[in-house]
């Protein structure tokens, strides 16, 4: 069996669906590949000095600026001729959605090699559990707390691939801890694009979404089967792939098994904010045909 190019022994949590993430991209895009990363629970966990979890090339950027990081990696590489080594960008959804998204507009629009990976853990898990962009529809955060006058957070999910659909980046797709053959098939897909790509995986958080350490799994499952997160690729702009859902689950099964939304099972008006949840994820199965 191929020695896994991220090593174990770091420090993420006990139950966190990021190391996962990071074995199976590694996994798909081989060891000739050099990858940028920038603050976040990836950086803290897997290079505490002086060791290092990583067995490829790996460069730390600051929150903001890992894709123009990337992109000058790219450029000198092809200045030397080295134009075969495969480029990643492995960022969080708050250096992705929020701090960073500046950088990375600016590395679509020129046109980069290089493939931009984002956890996907909906909040600032390094620093305390505080929404981003990312964070879903009334999901409880330390900056989005529940109470009498509030049921979490009242924004509902930046939609980050559309995003990269409007930069007319080349190849974006979603995936899930829970499909590894189908994150890894996407991973490779990217690396063959002639220009950016952009992945986002979905990476449970034990210490944010409050479940049972050994769920982990279980959960990154449960989000795609209600349709919350459906499973998809664009090539050029256009939709090309789903991943269908053989039995679409009601969005309570998911919702129930976390912490962040159990309030919304005690407060008023609770069941009219699951119901706009099972909507959306409804609204998910029509638009992008994810039923059979």
């Amino acid at each position: 069996m191929q020695e896994s190019l991220f090593a174990p022994g770091h420090r993420a949590c006990a139950g966190c669906g990021m190391p996962t993430a990071i074995k199976l991209v590694l996994d798909a895009a081989g060891p000739n590949t050099i990858v940028t990363s920038p603050t976040g629970c990836l950086e803290v966990t897997s290079t505490p000095f002086p060791e290092s979890s990583w067995r490829v090339p790996w460069v730390h950027s600051l929150f903001e600026n890992a894709a123009a990081v990337a992109s000058g990696v790219e450029v000198a590489l092809k200045r030397f001729g080295k134009t075969d080594i495969n480029l990643l960008v492995i960022g969080g959804d708050g250096s992705t959605f929020d701090i960073g998204i500046g950088a990375i507009s600016g590395m679509f629009d020129r046109g980069h090699k290089i493939t931009y990976v984002c956890y996907d853990n909906e909040a600032y898990m390094n620093t305390g559990v505080q929404k981003s962009g990312s964070t879903p529809y009334c999901a409880k955060t330390t900056t989005t707390p529940t109470g009498k006058l509030s049921l979490g957070n009242p924004e509902p999910k930046k939609d980050m691939p559309a995003i990269a659909v409007a930069h007319r980046v080349p190849y974006v797709a979603t995936a899930s801890i829970a499909y590894p053959a189908d994150l890894r098939r996407k991973v490779k897909r990217s690396l063959e694009m002639d220009g950016p790509a952009y992945i986002q995986i979905n990476a449970p958080c034990i210490t944010g979404w409050s479940f049972n350490a050994g769920d982990t799994i279980e959960q990154a499952r449960l989000v795609v089967e209600t349709c919350l997160l459906p499973l998809c690729e664009y090539v050029d702009g256009t939709l090309v792939g789903v991943k269908k859902v053989r039995r679409k689950r009601p969005v309570e099964d998911y919702l129930k098994t976390q912490g962040r939304f159990k309030h919304l099972f005690k407060a008023e008006g609770g069941a009219e904010v699951v119901a706009k949840i099972q909507a959306m994820a409804d609204a998910n199965a029509e638009k992008f045909g994810l039923l059979d």
